[in-house]
C-alpha cells in the first residue's frame, strides 16, 4: 500500500503531511517534490543577486529545466551536491541494505528499492537504534508577527493626541505606527501600501482618520490592542490634499487639489451634501485658479467661521452659515502653513519666500506685519533677500508671556551646507535649533485640548527623516528629552544581527550596568511627555538579548524581554584601530571603499560572556567582559597569512597540519611580534603589497571601560599584491579558549588563550587525498577586491552562500544592487573557491572507531563537505597555558547537497547538546588561592552533557545545508534520517532551537517559505509561505532562536519579531500593551461673565444642522465611495494564521459573545424581578385601601 502511494507521486505534487517526499532521485530526474516549494513560481532574476555563481549557475539550469523537460537521471543538479549515486563512497564507508522501519517516521522515500538505498542508510537489524520519543506536533507551531521595533522607515505625518497622550506617524510605505509610554508601541499597515499625508487623531475618542496619497481616508479604531480600520472613503473624482477635524467634532473637513472642501461624517464615515467650491471662495473677478487647498481650520471663537489657504497665496474666512466668504486676504507669496491666535482675532501666515505675515481677520487689505526670521534686514527700508520656504508655522499663546511662534525651514540661501533648522522665536530672543536630518513635520505640545484657550505649549515633537525629536520649551536653552523608545537601530546601519533567547539571568543586568555610564548628559530634567496607554500583561519571563553589528564597527546588545526593545550596551570596536585623518593615509584600507570597520558576523557566548567579531576588513577581534576599567598597553595581536593555492593538494590525510606560525611551547607565550605593527611600505620583491593587515592597529596605550575589552586582535594580511578574502564564518568556544574562522581561501584557528595560531590550511588541504572536485588552476589576480565586497556587493563573485555573513547594507546609500565586481576573476576560478561556510566546536566523536566522545571542530563548506579536526587539549586548567593544543584532521568527511548552513548535536535521549562553556568570571581581579582552588574542582574543560555520558550512548550530528537536512548517528557515522527542505530554492537560515521541552530544525528558505522539522527523525511540522525574498537584507539579518522567537531586519531602520510558537501566538493579546485609556475629557475655559453677556467668547455651531442630510441633501455618488472595514474583528484575529489560532479566535469571540449575552440575560432577570416585586407591592396597597373613604387616609 505504502509502494502504491509512492509510485502515484507525479513531480511537482506536494506531499502531504506525514507522506514521503520525493526522493533524490526522482528530484534528479526533473521532479519538483520539495515540501512548501511553489513549484510553479521559480526563482526569478532579482532572487539571484548576491549569491554565488555556482548557486546563480544552478538556479538558472532550475528555469531552463522547467522549459527543457526532464533531465538524465546521472545528471549533477547542483556543483556541490553529489548525491551518493554520483560519488563513491568516502573513507571506506559500505552501502548498507535499507530497512524499511524509519519510512514510517517521515523519512524522505524513492520509489524503487533501488533509490531507497541510496537515500538513506540504516544500521543493519543487529544493531539498531534507540527510539526517541518525540513530544513536538503540528499543532506546537503557527506563524505570527509580533512586534516591530525602531524608527519607522522613511516617515511622512505625524499626530498627536494631547489628553490621551499617544503619538502616531505615518510612512511613505502606508504604515502606522502608534507611541505609547515607553514599551507601548504598535505597528499597523494600510493595505495599499500608499503613502500616508495625513493624520488626524478623534481627540480622547480612540479613534484616528489617516488621509494615504491614493486618495483614500481611513477611521482607524484603537480601542482594541490591535487597531483595525472601521470605515474607508474613497475619493474617485478629487485628490486629497489637507484634512481638519475640529476638536470635538464628528464632521471631517477635506481639502482637495481643485480647491474644493468636502465634509465628511466621521462617525458613518459618509459625505455631506455641503459642498464649499473654490470658485465661490475666491473672488469673482480673480482669473486664475487659486491651486489646491493647503489649510483648513476654524476660527477658535467661532466655530460657524472657516480659514481656507489655497497655496496661490489666497487666504478665505468663510461663513459657513451664509456659505459665503466674508474676507478674502491675499499676498504674492505661496502659502505652505497658516496658525490661528487663540482669540480668534489674528493669524499668521508661512509663504514660499521665508517670510510670515501676521493678519488681523478684520484687516484683509494687507498684513498687520511681515517678519523674515532668517533674513537679512537691508537698509534704506529695501525688502530683505529671499529665503528657503517656511514649510510650517505655529502660534502658541501662554497667560504668563509672549506668544511662541515655531517654525521649521525658511534659512537664507546663502548657508549651504546648513543643517536643517527649527526656529523657535519666543518674545524678543529667537533660538535656532539645528537637527541632524530633514524635518519632515513637528507639533507643539500644549496643556490644554481647546484651541480658544491660552495653549501654554510645554515642548514641541519634532519629526525627522531618520529620528524623532522631543524639545524642552520650559527649560532654558530648550534642551532634548532622552528619548526611551528604541529608535536608534539605525544610528550607524545595521550589518548583522543575532537573537538569543533564555539567556542566562544575570546578563542583562551585568550589561545594563556597564551601559548606563555610557549614557549622554544634559538631557531635559523632565519625564518623557508621551505617556499614554498601559502595559501588557508579560507572560514570557526568560530573558532575550538582541546583537546587532554596524556599519561604523559598533556593536549593540539589546534586552528584548517579554516583546520590548530597549539599549542596554554599546561597544566600538574601530577603538582598537588608528584612524585615518585624511584619504592619503589610508593605503592599506583600501578593500573596501567606505566602512572599513563594518561588522561581517558576530559569534557570542552567553554563559562565559566571551565575544568574536569578524569584519569587512578581514579582521577578527576576541573581547572579554569585565566590570573593571583596564590600561592595555600592547594590544595583542596577531596576523595569519591564508592562501589558497592548487599545487598543496599533495598533502595526505592524517597529516599533521603545517608547522606552526608561532611557537607556543614557551612558558610566557608572547603575541607574534608584528614587526612593531607593519606599514604600508611592506611589499615582496617585485613590489607587491605583501604581508600587510588592511587596518593598523593602535601602538599606543589603550584605556578600556568596563564593559567588552579586547582580547586578541587577528588580521588577514595581503598575499603577493592580492587582498585578504573576507571572513564567512566564525566560532568561539570558551572552554577551550580557542577561536576559529574561515573564508574562501581556507581555515585558520587560533588559541586567544596563549595568543597563538594553531591551523592555518587552505580549503583543499582538508580533503588531503580525498578531494572529489578537479579544480583549475588559479587564475593570477592583481586586481583588488571590489569596495565593500561582501557588505555592500551583492554580486559578489566567491562562493560565498552564507548571506547571513553578508550583510544587508545594500541600502545604506541606494536600494540598488548595482554594484558590480571589477575582479578578473574566471569563472572556472570563482566556481572552485570552496569557502568555510560553518563552524561548530563540540565534544563528540571524531572516527567511526572512536569508544569516547572528545573535543572537535566540525566545518562546513559551501559545496557541501563537512570536515571533522580532533582538539588534544592539555590536562587541567593548569597545563592550559603551558602546554600547546594539538590540532589534527581526522580524516572524516561527510557530504550534503548544497552549502552546510549549520550544525549542532543530540545527545542519545534526542535532547541539544550546546557547545562547552566556561561560567564567567571576573578576569582582571587577582584571585585568593582558595579560590582557585574551588575553580579547579567545578570548572572541568567541557560542561556540555557528552562529558557525562556512558562510552556506550550514542550522539546525533544535526547538519542542515541550503537544501537538505540529515542526522547522522555517532560514532558510525550512518545517515539515520535525511530530509529534502527544498529543489526549486534554497535556505537561507536554518537554526537548531529548543521549543517546548524539545528540539526542533527551523528554515527560512529564499521562496518565503518558513518551515520546521522535528529532530531527530526530520518530520515536516510547519510549512509556511511567510514572505519572498525580495532584499537580501532580509536574508541576511533573518535568525531563529529558542522558544519560538525570530526577526530580521523588515527596513534599514526597522527590526520585526515573530514567532512560529502556537502558546506564544495565544498569549500574544495579554502581552500587548494598550493603547487606549478611559481619561476624562478637560474642562472647556471658563467664558466668564461679560464676555458671555456681550457676547465676546467663543461661538458655538450646529454642525449636524449645518451639515445633516436634512439640510445639505446627499453627496453625489460618483465623488467617493465608502468601504466598510473590517474594524473590531481584526482585534481578535491580529495577524495570526494557521487552523488551530483560527479555532481559537472564534472561540474567544464566542465566548465574549456569550458573555455579553449572559450580562444582558442577567439584567433583564434583574429588572424583572424588580417589576414583580414592585407589582407585588402595588397590589398589596391597592387591597388595602380599597374599601376606604378619602378621609379615612
Amino acid at each position: 500500500m505504502r509502494r502504491r502511494r509512492q509510485r502515484r507521486g507525479t513531480a511537482g505534487a506536494r506531499p502531504r503531511p506525514g507522506e514521503e517526499a520525493a526522493s533524490g532521485a526522482t528530484a534528479a530526474r526533473g521532479g519538483l517534490g520539495g515540501r512548501g516549494l511553489a513549484a510553479s513560481r521559480p526563482s526569478s532574476q532579482p532572487f539571484l543577486l548576491g549569491l554565488s555563481p555556482a548557486l546563480r549557475s544552478f538556479a538558472l539550469r532550475d528555469r531552463s529545466r522547467q522549459r527543457l523537460g526532464p533531465l538524465p537521471t546521472r545528471c549533477l543538479r547542483y556543483p556541490g551536491g553529489l548525491e551518493e549515486t554520483d560519488r563513491p563512497p568516502l573513507g571506506g564507508e559500505t552501502m548498507r541494505k535499507f530497512n524499511i522501519r524509519k519510512v514510517l517516521d517521515g523519512l524522505t522515500a524513492g520509489s524503487s528499492s533501488a533509490s531507497q538505498q541510496q537515500q538513506q542508510q540504516q544500521h543493519p537489524p543487529g544493531n539498531r537504534e534507540p527510539e526517541i520519543q518525540e513530544t513536538l506536533q503540528s499543532e506546537h507551531f503557527q506563524l505570527c508577527k509580533t512586534v516591530r521595533h525602531g524608527f519607522p522607515y522613511q516617515p511622512s505625518a505625524l499626530a498627536f493626541d494631547p489628553v490621551q497622550k499617544i503619538l502616531a506617524v505615518g510612512t511613505q510605505t502606508g504604515a502606522l505606527r502608534l507611541f505609547g509610554r515607553p514599551a507601548v508601541e504598535c505597528y499597523c499597515q494600510h493595505d495599499s501600501g500608499a503613502a500616508v499625508i495625513q493624520l488626524q487623531f478623534l481627540i480622547n475618542e480612540g479613534a484616528l482618520v489617516s488621509a494615504l496619497a491614493d486618495d483614500t481616508l481611513h477611521l482607524w479604531n484603537l480601542r482594541q490592542k490591535r487597531p483595525a480600520i472601521l470605515h474607508s472613503l474613497k475619493f474617485c473624482r478629487e485628490r486629497v490634499t489637507f484634512c481638519h477635524l475640529p476638536f470635538q467634532s464628528k464632521w471631517l473637513y477635506v481639502g482637495t487639489e481643485r480647491g474644493n472642501i468636502h465634509i465628511v461624517n466621521v462617525e458613518s464615515f459618509t459625505l455631506s451634501g455641503y459642498v464649499i467650491m473654490w470658485n465661490k471662495a475666491i473672488e469673482l473677478s480673480s482669473k486664475s485658479h487659486p491651486g489646491p487647498v493647503v489649510h483648513i481650520s476654524d476660527n477658535p471663537m467661532d466655530e460657524g467661521k472657516l480659514l481656507i489657504g489655497f497655496e496661490s497665496g489666497t487666504v478665505v474666512l468663510w461663513d459657513l452659515k451664509s456659505k459665503k466668504a466674508d474676507y478674502r486676504y491675499t499676498y504674492d507669496e505661496a502659502i505652505h502653513s497658516v496658525a490661528w491666535h487663540h482669540e480668534g482675532k489674528q493669524f499668521i501666515c508661512s509663504h514660499s519666500d521665508g517670510t510670515l505675515t501676521i493678519w488681523n481677520v478684520r484687516s484683509p487689505a494687507k498684513p498687520v506685519q511681515t517678519i523674515t526670521p532668517h533674513g537679512k534686514q537691508l537698509k534704506d527700508g529695501k525688502k530683505p533677500e529671499p529665503c528657503k520656504p517656511i514649510l510650517k508655522v505655529e502660534f502658541k499663546t501662554t497667560r504668563s508671556g509672549e506668544p511662541f511662534i515655531i517654525l521649521s525651514g525658511g534659512l537664507s540661501y546663502d548657508t549651504v551646507g546648513r543643517r536643517p533648522c527649527l526656529t523657535v522665536m519666543h518674545g524678543k530672543s529667537t533660538a535656532v535649533l539645528e537637527m541632524d536630518y530633514s524635518i519632515v513635520d513637528f507639533l507643539t505640545l500644549c496643556e490644554t485640548p481647546y484651541p480658544n484657550d491660552f495653549q501654554e505649549p510645554y515642548a514641541v515633537v519634532v519629526l525627522l527623516e531618520k529620528d524623532l525629536v522631543l524639545i524642552d520649551l520650559a527649560q532654558n536653552g530648550y534642551p532634548i528629552f532622552e528619548n526611551p523608545y528604541p529608535l536608534s537601530i539605525h544610528e550607524s546601519p545595521v550589518t548583522c544581527c543575532e537573537y538569543f533567547a533564555d539567556c542566562p539571568v544575570d546578563l542583562i543586568p551585568a550589561l545594563y550596568s556597564v551601559g548606563a555610564r555610557q549614557k549622554r548628559q544634559g538631557y531635559s530634567k523632565k519625564e518623557w511627555p508621551i505617556n499614554g496607554g498601559n502595559w501588557g500583561l508579560g507572560a514570557q519571563s526568560y530573558p532575550e538579548i538582541i546583537i546587532t553589528g554596524h556599519a561604523d564597527g559598533s556593536v549593540k546588545f539589546w534586552d528584548a524581554s517579554a516583546i520590548t526593545l530597549q539599549v542596554l550596551y554599546k561597544l566600538k570596536t574601530s577603538k582598537v584601530f588608528e584612524k585615518s585623518r585624511n584619504k592619503d593615509d589610508r593605503p592599506n584600507t583600501d578593500i573596501v571603499d567606505e566602512d572599513p570597520y563594518a561588522i561581517q558576523i558576530i559569534s557570542w557566548c552567553p554563559e562565559s560572556r566571551m565575544l568574536c567579531i569578524a569584519g569587512v576588513s578581514a579582521h577578527v577581534i576576541v573581547y572579554r567582559f569585565s566590570k573593571q576599567e583596564v590600561v592595555t598597553e600592547v594590544i595583542p595581536m596577531l596576523e595569519v597569512r591564508l592562501l589558497y593555492e592548487i599545487n598543496d593538494v599533495e598533502t595526505p590525510e592524517g597529516e599533521q597540519p603545517p608547522p606552526l606560525s608561532t611557537p607556543v611551547g614557551s612558558s610566557n607565550p608572547q603575541p607574534t611580534p608584528p614587526q612593531s605593527h607593519p606599514s604600508t611600505s611592506s611589499s615582496s620583491s617585485d613590489g607587491l603589497r605583501d604581508n600587510v593587515p588592511c587596518l593598523k592597529v593602535k601602538s599606543s596605550p589603550l584605556k578600556q571601560s568596563p564593559g567588552y575589552q579586547t582580547e586578541l586582535v587577528v588580521q588577514l594580511v595581503w598575499v603577493g599584491g592580492e587582498p585578504p578574502q573576507q571572513v564567512t564564518s566564525l566560532a568561539l568556544n570558551s572552554s577551550y579558549g580557542l577561536v576559529v574562522f574561515g573564508n574562501c581561501n581556507g581555515i585558520a584557528m587560533v588559541d586567544y588563550l596563549q595568543k597563538a595560531v594553531l591551523l592555518n590550511l587552505s580549503t583543499i588541504e582538508l580533503y588531503g587525498s580525498n578531494d572529489p572536485y578537479r579544480r583549475e588552476p588559479r587564475s593570477p589576480r592583481k586586481s583588488r577586491q571590489p569596495s565593500g565586497a561582501g557588505l555592500c556587493d551583492i554580486t559578489e563573485g566567491t562562493a560565498v552562500t552564507e548571506d547571513r555573513c553578508k550583510s544587508p547594507t545594500s541600502d545604506i546609500k541606494d536600494n540598488s544592487f548595482s554594484r558590480s565586481r571589477s575582479s578578473s576573476v574566471t569563472s572556472i576560478d570563482k566556481e572552485s573557491r570552496e569557502a568555510i561556510s560553518a563552524l561548530h566546536f563540540c565534544e563528540t566523536y571524531a572516527r567511526k572507531a572512536d569508544s569516547s566522545p572528545s573535543p572537535c571542530l566540525w566545518v562546513g563548506t559551501t559545496l557541501g563537505t563537512v570536515f571533522i579536526i580532533t582538539l588534544n587539549l592539555p590536562p587541567g586548567p593548569d597545563q592550559r597555558l603551558l602546554q600547546p593544543v594539538i590540532v589534527s584532521p581526522s580524516g572524516t568527511i561527510l557530504r550534503l547537497k548544497g552549502a552546510i548552513l549549520r550544525m549542532a548535536f543530540l545527545d542519545a535521549t534526542g535532547c541539544l547538546m550546546p557547545p562547552a562553556s566556561e561560567p564567567w568570571k571576573e578576569h582582571n581581579v587577582p584571585e585568593e588561592k582558595d579560590e582557585k582552588e574551588k575553580l579547579k574542582k567545578r570548572r572541568p574543560v567541557s560542561v556540555s552533557p557528552s562529558s557525562s555520558q556512558e562510552i556506550s550512548e550514542n550522539q546525533y550530528a544535526v547538519i542542515c545545508s541550503e537544501k537538505q537536512a540529515k542526522v547522522i548517528s555517532l560514532p558510525t557515522q550512518n545517515c539515520a534520517y535525511k530530509q529534502n527542505i527544498t529543489e526549486t530554492s534554497f535556505v537561507l537560515r536554518g537554526d537548531i532551537v529548543a521549543l517546548s521541552n524539545s528540539v526542533c530544525l527551523a528554515c527560512f528558505c529564499a521562496n518565503g517559505h518558513i518551515m520546521t522539522f522535528s529532530l531527530p527523525s526530520l518530520r515536516p511540522l510547519l510549512d509556511v509561505y511567510y514572505l519572498p525574498l525580495t532584499n537580501m537584507r532580509i536574508a541576511r539579518t533573518f535568525c531563529f532562536t529558542n522558544n519560538g522567537q525570530a526577526l530580521y531586519l523588515v527596513s534599514p531602520t526597522e527590526i520585526q519579531r515573530l514567532t512560529y510558537s502556537q502558546e506564544t501566538c495565544e498569549n500574544l493579546q495579554e502581552m500587548l500593551g494598550e493603547l487606549f485609556t478611559p481619561v476624562e475629557t478637560p474642562e472647556a475655559p471658563n467664558r466668564g461673565f461679560f464676555k458671555g453677556l456681550f457676547g465676546g467668547g467663543a461661538q458655538s455651531l450646529d454642525r449636524e444642522e449645518l451639515f445633516g442630510e436634512s439640510s445639505s441633501g446627499r453627496a453625489s455618488r460618483s465623488l467617493a465611495q465608502h468601504i466598510p472595514g473590517p474594524g473590531g474583528i481584526e482585534g481578535v484575529k491580529g495577524a495570526a494564521s494557521g487552523v488551530v489560532g483560527e479555532l481559537a479566535r472564534a472561540r474567544l469571540a464566542l465566548d465574549e459573545r456569550g458573555q455579553k449575552l449572559g450580562d444582558l440575560e442577567e439584567r433583564t432577570a434583574a429588572m424583572l424581578s424588580s417589576a414583580d416585586s414592585f407589582s407585588k407591592h402595588a397590589h398589596e396597597m391597592m387591597l388595602k385601601y380599597k374599601d376606604k373613604k378619602w378621609y379615612q387616609f
